[in-house]
């Protein structure tokens, strides 16, 4: 028998989960399984999971086909209705290990649906993670749910509320993985800048960064998931500046440059305060590179308000984007507002991704002739402190980081020789 298979859609955060539930599935001895993690991000994005289920199906006749993540948590019925499903788990379940014994359901059953009520969660377990399969990279789940309501956005629906690991149990992870010969740590969330407002003693994530840093003084490199920067408080801040380890790459959950449209997405933060964030950041720490989440063709959103969005890329300083052309999300707010036409909506994306692409070049073309710390993913290629791949010119060890100079560009790819 073949052993389970996890895929993998969606954010970062899915990314850690699908370790937890590889682990719990060998625990179990769930032997020809496939697991699929799917994301509710966007419409497209759920579409995109059953594209995958029923190929998986095709392509493995005799396999159990087990689907979980946002979007199974949100529409479990649609997904149990797919002849292709084996079992449907909710996002609470997923991270139980007594939900992998696995009980396949006669032809007289329904498909079992193990999906209870998100919104009631309270806690968010702590799960020891040794490895992260090949990946030289290694997430670390330190945060869960969302206490925010973004008119655009049904995640918290499959995430619930917001919820935070102690600094002591993410610490104890960290350590782990790097004891584990990993050098980079990604700390990842839903809603990563509330973290630690629900533990006893508030603690804020600049200050769950700072403990943690001087704790596992063996980790090289630490990373941080999308901040909303509504959030970056003082402690964050400091952190972003003054922590040579925390990397130089930072991305926020920016949405849209245009105030009015930002006020109907029900965002904290205005274009001015968004690009005084970058502006403040940048000019206490050299160096430091920006990407952010844009969302093109929000409803109502007239021509001038795209136009503010489109020149946020350059007013913010951006190097790095996740753009995507809304999409209608039911039981969201903003699916009761007027809309703008598909085409029009993808049309605007394209702009923004392609004003992303030129600062991107233009960025990357600066680099040329610098120096840079590689960690190396596979072979000769890996990510640079400030989140560019780099591919040198001859082969290195996977998981190691290396001193490289930068010597060219192909494509979006920065080229380099060793520099020791």
């Amino acid at each position: 028998m073949s052993e389970t298979r996890v895929v993998t859609l969606g954010c970062r955060l899915n990314t850690y989960e699908s370790e937890v539930m590889r682990d719990h599935a060998e625990t179990a001895g769930l032997e020809d399984a496939i697991i699929i993690n799917t994301c509710a991000v966007t419409g497209e994005a759920e579409r995109q999971a059953r594209q995958t289920i029923r190929r998986l199906r095709r392509e493995n006749p005799g396999a159990k086909i087990i689907v979980t993540g946002c979007a199974a948590q949100i529409h479990p019925d649609d997904f149990a209705a797919m002849p292709e499903v084996d079992r449907v788990l909710g996002n609470r379940e997923k991270m139980q290990a007594e939900s992998f014994h696995f009980a396949p359901a006669t032809a007289e059953e329904n498909t079992p649906v193990e999906v209870t009520n998100i919104m009631e969660a309270t806690e968010t377990a702590h799960h020891l993670i040794g490895g992260f399969g090949n990946r030289a990279r290694a997430f670390v789940q330190v945060q869960q749910g969302c206490d925010h309501r973004c008119t655009f956005c049904i995640i918290p629906f499959g995430r619930g509320p917001n919820r935070s690991l102690t600094a002591e149990s993410i610490t104890e992870q960290v350590r782990t993985l790097v004891e584990g010969g990993f050098k980079e740590v990604v700390l990842s969330g839903v809603d990563l800048t509330s973290y630690g407002a629900d533990l006893p003693n508030r603690m804020p994530l600049g200050q769950m960064v700072k403990r943690l840093l001087a704790a596992v003084p063996g980790l090289e490199r630490l990373r941080l998931s999308s901040l909303d920067p509504a959030a970056v408080d003082d402690d964050l801040f400091d952190a972003i500046v003054n922590e040579p380890r925390l990397m130089p790459h930072i991305h926020l959950s920016l949405q849209a440059g245009d105030d009015m449209i930002l006020k109907r997405m029900k965002r904290r933060h205005t274009r001015a305060q968004a690009i005084e964030i970058c502006q403040r950041l940048r000019a206490r720490r050299n160096g430091l590179v920006f990407g952010a989440d844009l969302i093109a063709g929000f409803p109502t959103e007239t021509e001038e308000m795209f136009e503010n969005s489109l020149r946020l890329v350059e007013d913010c300083g951006l190097t790095f984007l996740h753009v995507f052309p809304y999409s209608s999300r039911p039981g969201t707010p903003a699916a009761k507002m007027p809309d703008i036409p598909g085409d029009l909506r993808k049309e605007r994306a394209a702009k923004i991704r392609a004003a992303g692409e030129q600062a991107f070049l233009a960025y990357a073309q600066s680099r040329i002739g610098s120096r840079a710390r590689v960690l190396i993913e596979k072979e000769n290629e890996g990510l640079s402190e400030h989140y560019v791949r780099v591919r040198l010119d001859g082969e290195a060890e996977p998981g190691s980081i290396v001193p490289v100079r930068l010597t060219g560009l192909d494509g979006e790819t920065l080229l380099g020789t060793r520099d020791e």
